[in-house]
């Protein structure tokens, strides 16, 4: 559509194709993006008029070799691999750095589309841990440090009509770019860094005068007179200055237009910026966790009433404002409920596919019930930000790094990356705060006046902040100039409990980490919580996160609390064979003890919750852990207790000792455990109705093995996988803790396992996880089978379409 006045014109791919003819190449755009009247049916987002997916059809050459390089290279007998892709194989504990660190070579043969004719074409990498230098038919194109953020390379005049020679070599060595550089290697932060092209490559291709960002900023939003600010870069060739171009956004609800604007602009430099607002939005509806609400911005690029591009940004509506007194959502007070999130996956590293990513979302939002997540330590997956916008889980995000603070060109790469990431994903309305300052950095003025500047200058709409800890808070009121003070608070009450501070005088207030594996009432992070470990000190874990949450809900300035944290996660500190240990969840997503509290944090209207953080496991005392106060965490009004199926207690939640949670945890006195091995059942009560009863087995003879696979249906191709879970439960479906053993799977049909096969399920704790992926060719049906010597066997099927 374009706007001439009062008129609206439909433009059909028939009529658009007739209007182009005899104009030229350079001014045609891609046709796919005109084919329908509303963004609902547009094939493209973002600044492409047309992409090419390089996704599939790798060569994996293995360490770096100066031969590999030239454009003549035979790579037929290299391996074949999909994107995303990991340079070398991994478990899912004990990395080793050393594997990786080292230069890597991918080799693809492409050829143009020819579509694609006369057109500008990009050449471009979502991510690349942690360093690419691209040679395209023997032409070297720039060196890209950092591995989080995408990059892109014009590339036309380099491409030849028939096969195109793509290789890259990948840096996997400790690098001096974010969040790598410290002298002390690898040791010195709190995460691992596995090399590889781990996010998709893709030709990107635009007319000569094109949009290369839009900012979808809604503006006055709890006003009745809100409007949507669109912030369009136009990009163009010098030989096609100046121009007088034409501007038209229209907001879009699904298919319905909710309003349009036209600018006419112009164009004298090679890149510049507008703005135009849509007004009169009285009655879009609000973003918010209960009720995320999106709707789609599309700006079209026109010159001389011919449409050239077209660019298209999803936007909600949402006022999010950190204040002295809390944080507030579109005008009311919520308290934040949140946990950090690394994105390292187990065999994957940071070469996740969407699904994955947005499965994490998906436990975030919708299991754990968190309202926000800290995306730590650096800018994580756009699939992952897509998957908050839709399931309403607000987000911090932050620039690469951890602790250390590099020279003057360490420095200028971390303000790139800011620069990347904010103009990236400042369309999200899931994004709340931009992190400026790396993690527990100390405190760095002049550099931090420059990241905080900058983000200012790129988004004024959201305020700045960054992690502090005791060391940088002691000079805050001279050298912190943030707009949200966010605090990292470990310490012990006297009585060995958590123990929250305050919240700064005069200041937005929030905690960014707390719990992780502090030993609470000693000294350092040694409380490990491996499933395969202590039943107490997990336990301990679901109790340590209450408490955390109930004493900072006790400040009502304190917007809430952020904890440390969501998933396990491969790291060199602190560390369990090479994996840490604070999750509530273990490296596969898989809940652990700890998660108890947070699975029950939700209104029982949509769903009833009976979370024991114990386990009834006749081999380990039943119940493990402190059976004179074994915490049940549940949304209930009243639990009843019965064992071997006569009642043995009735409980109500405490609320005396946790008297700021919505729902605090329940306690069970088992000081006289039974001699037999009797089941436990656990009625829970609203008001007189009974709405949910779990039971549990201490007979082991009776355990079965258990497999489930998270999705029904995978896209061919190699790229796509999902995950396979599976390990020892009861007769009730309750995991085991104790188990030992392997599990061996077999695969039939057109797909492969990623992951350790037998997998040992003696050193996690009775359950674990593999993946399965999509081949390069092949659908149909997969059966997946599971075999254990006492446990027996298990079997899912899915479909490759």
């Amino acid at each position: 559509m374009h706007h001439r006045g009062a008129r609206t014109t439909i433009v059909s791919r028939r009529n658009f194709l007739r209007a182009c003819a005899g104009t030229s190449l350079a001014a045609i755009p891609v046709l796919q993006s005109w084919a329908v009247r509303g963004p609902a049916g547009s094939t493209e987002t973002g600044a492409a008029a047309g992409t090419l997916s390089l996704h599939g059809d790798w060569r994996f050459a293995g360490k770096l070799t100066p031969a590999a390089l030239q454009a003549g290279f035979d790579d037929a007998m290299l391996a074949p691999v999909a994107l995303p892709h990991s340079v070398v194989p991994l478990s899912w504990q004990s990395w080793d750095p050393a594997a990786w660190e080292d230069r890597w070579l991918y080799r693809r043969v492409f050829s143009v589309p020819r579509r694609f004719r006369g057109l500008r074409i990009f050449l471009h990498f979502d991510r690349v841990m942690a360093g690419a230098s691209p040679v395209l038919n023997g032409h070297a194109l720039p060196q890209h440090l950092g591995g989080f953020l995408p990059f892109e390379h014009e590339i036309a005049d380099l491409l030849a009509d028939g096969d195109n020679r793509l290789a890259v070599a990948v840096d996997g060595r400790w690098l001096d770019a974010p969040p790598s550089g410290s002298p002390r290697g690898p040791a010195s932060i709190d995460y691992m860094l596995p090399a590889g092209i781990s996010g998709s490559v893709s030709l990107r291709a635009v007319p000569s005068l094109f949009l290369s960002d839009v900012f979808a900023k809604p503006a006055a939003v709890l006003d009745v007179n809100r409007r949507l600010d669109a912030i369009c870069r136009v990009n163009a060739v010098a030989h096609a200055l100046p121009a007088r171009v034409c501007l038209e956004a229209e907001l879009f609800d699904e298919n319905r237009l909710v309003a349009r604007e036209s600018q006419s602009v112009a164009l004298d430099q090679p890149e510049q910026e507008f703005s135009l607002s849509l007004a009169g939005l009285g009655r879009v509806q609000l973003w918010s966790p209960q009720k995320p609400v999106l709707y789609t911005l599309a700006v079209t690029l026109l010159q001389d009433d011919r449409p050239l591009h077209r660019f298209t940004r999803r936007v909600g509506f949402r006022d999010a404002r950190f204040e002295v007194d809390g944080f507030f959502l579109n005008g009311e007070r919520l308290r934040i409920f949140g946990l950090d999130r690394h994105e390292l996956y187990p065999y994957l590293g940071f070469s996740a596919p969407r699904r994955l990513l947005r499965r994490d979302a998906e436990i975030l939002r919708r299991r754990f019930n968190c309202n926000m997540v800290r995306c730590s330590h650096y800018p994580q997956s756009e699939a992952f930000l897509d998957a908050c916008d839709e399931l309403g889980l607000m987000a911090w995000e932050e620039v690469p790094g951890w602790q250390f603070i590099g020279d003057a060109g360490w420095q200028n790469l971390l303000l790139r990356d800011l620069e990347g990431m904010i103009r990236r994903d400042r369309s999200h309305p899931s994004i709340v705060i931009w992190g400026v300052r790396v993690n527990e950095s100390p405190n760095d003025p002049p550099l931090y006046r420059r990241t905080r500047e900058l983000a200012r200058s790129l988004d004024d709409s959201r305020p700045a902040s960054g992690t502090m800890t005791p060391d940088s808070e002691k000079t805050w009121q001279k050298e912190w100039h943030e707009d949200v003070f966010a605090f990292d608070d470990y310490h012990s009450a006297p009585d060995g409990s958590v123990a929250i501070n305050p919240p700064l005088p005069g200041v937005p207030y929030l905690i960014t980490e707390t719990v992780g594996q502090f030993t609470y009432g000693g000294q350092g992070f040694h409380n490990i919580y491996r499933r395969a470990g202590d039943p107490l000190l997990q336990q301990n874990q679901a109790l340590y996160h209450a408490q955390a949450h109930n004493k900072a809900a006790n400040f009502p300035r304190c917007a809430g609390v952020i904890a440390w944290c969501a998933f396990d996660y491969a790291s060199l500190i602190n560390s369990y064979n090479g994996v840490k240990c604070p999750g509530i969840a273990d490296v596969f997503r898989l809940p652990k003890l700890g998660a108890a509290f947070y699975l029950a944090q939700v209104d029982p209207a949509v769903r009833v919750v009976i979370e024991p953080a114990f386990c009834w496991d006749s081999t380990l005392g039943m119940p493990s852990g402190s059976a004179g106060r074994a915490p049940v965490f549940s949304n209930c009004d009243r639990l009843e207790i019965f064992v071997s199926g006569k009642q043995h207690t009735v409980v109500h939640a405490d609320r005396a000792g946790f008297p700021h949670l919505r729902y605090p945890p329940f306690f069970v006195d088992f000081e006289e455990p039974p001699s037999e091995k009797p089941d436990l059942r656990i009625d829970g009560y609203l008001g007189n109705h009974l709405v949910l009863s779990r039971s549990f087995s201490a007979d082991r003879s009776l355990d079965r093995l258990w497999l489930e696979a998270d999705d029904p249906e995978l896209e061919a191709g190699g790229s796509d996988c999902t995950r396979l879970a599976f390990g020892a439960v009861d007769r009730f479906g309750t995991p085991r803790a104790t188990m030992t053993g392997v599990v061996r799977l077999t695969v039939d049909g057109p797909a492969v396992i990623d992951g350790d096969n037998p997998f040992d399920l003696s050193g996690a704790g009775g359950l674990g996880a593999v993946y399965l992926r999509t081949v390069a060719a092949g659908t149909g049906a997969v059966r997946v089978t599971a075999e254990h010597a006492t446990l027996g066997r298990a079997s899912v099927q899915l479909q490759v379409r």
